[in-house]
């Protein structure tokens, strides 16, 4: 069970896409109703800007999706007070289906931002990202049909904080988190790009092993098939638009339009070319070829609710560190797949960085 290959031997016979621990429109819905920390008493506010960020990597995309995105910044209290003083930077990767704007509520920024500047954590900029797509959700992946969203988040949107905002431009002042898809996001993009970010904290992460195809259904893909656009897909029930997602993230075809995609199901005939390439991008497939690159984070940390079905998935991603020899911690924290996810922000996530992140020029 320690070593990868042990782990990835098993089909997952699950839904183990995206958000995972939902079953339902409703429970997706619920991401944004999570548990509120208290209000710190004495927190000084923070300033938020909305800015767009041009994705040079996702130009051409031939789903359709922009490539002017949104994203939420926070900049610290002392920011504007401190004009010489340079900040490291936190990149936060929202979940399936919400985009930035969501996020910000799911996690309650500013204010557990601003409680966590509170209790003692060191100021960092703060930065989301939007990721939503056409079926909801990139899964921080690169693929001719949605765009490159991992090179999006780690070249274009690294470089225009860094080019717009008083940064550390450090690998060692960058920390990357993610929840759910995001977590999936920040574990994928992170071990890929070791040289633009130094810390990892992943919590709650989607696929990371392999799962098989849904149940043939040959009424299911005439339905998928009589799609005109992908914008038509939104009148599709959640589950559908999951397997659009997961298809144009990781089975793109430039030659079948007008989704340009292959399903993972064919006229009801499971098609295993598609399964394959699915399958090498669950996270506990491909983690063998990036043990080096991991090797370089000056801390990883996973976290994961006890009641999540993501729980098991997450201590398998800890086993592979560990019999690799990789410093990560897991913490197994008393709730459901989004409950905790904002105390988590405020009380762990922050402070984790405020002990790993570099805070000077050159250290």
């Amino acid at each position: 069970m320690r070593r990868a290959h042990a782990v990835i031997a098993k089909w997952s016979m699950r839904m183990s896409a995206i958000v995972l621990a939902a079953t339902a429109s409703a429970r997706l819905m619920a991401q944004v109703e999570t548990e509120v920390p208290p209000v710190v008493a004495g927190a000084r506010p923070v300033t938020v800007e909305h800015i767009k960020i041009h994705g040079a990597a996702l130009e051409g995309n031939l789903e359709g999706d922009a490539v002017d995105r949104d994203a939420v910044v926070f900049l610290p209290p002392g920011y504007g007070k401190e004009s010489r003083r340079r900040y490291p930077v936190v990149y936060a990767l929202h979940g399936y289906w919400i985009g930035a704007e969501q996020w910000t509520h799911e996690i309650h920024v500013p204010q557990t931002l601003e409680g966590a500047f509170a209790q003692g954590a060191r100021e960092v900029i703060l930065v989301l990202p939007d990721s939503k797509t056409q079926y909801n959700g990139s899964l921080y992946s690169s693929s001719v049909t949605t765009g490159d969203f991992e090179s999006y988040v780690a070249r274009d949107v690294v470089n225009y904080v860094d080019t717009h905002y008083r940064t550390l431009r450090d690998r060692r002042s960058r920390g990357l988190v993610g929840h759910s898809m995001g977590g999936y996001g920040a574990a994928r993009i992170g071990m890929k790009h070791p040289d633009v970010f130094g810390s990892l904290y992943i919590m709650s992460p989607c696929c990371l092993s392999p799962r098989a195809p849904a149940p043939a259904d040959p009424e299911t893909d005439k339905s998928l098939a009589t799609l005109a656009t992908p914008a038509d897909s939104a009148k599709l029930a959640w589950g559908l638009r999951v397997r659009l997602a997961t298809a144009a993230a990781w089975s793109p075809n430039p030659k079948n339009p007008p989704l340009f995609l292959d399903l993972p199901t064919k006229d009801g005939v499971v098609q295993p070319e598609v399964m394959a390439k699915w399958t090498a991008n669950a996270l506990l497939s491909f983690i063998d070829q990036y043990i080096g690159n991991l090797r370089k984070f000056h801390g990883i940390a996973l976290d994961v609710g006890d009641q999540d079905s993501l729980r098991s998935d997450t201590s398998r991603l800890h086993e592979v560190l560990d019999a690799y020899d990789i410093p990560n911690t897991l913490e197994i924290y008393a709730g459901t797949h989004t409950s905790a996810v904002a105390d988590r922000f405020q009380n762990h996530v922050m402070p984790f960085f405020s002990q790993n992140l570099c805070f000077k020029a050159g250290c």
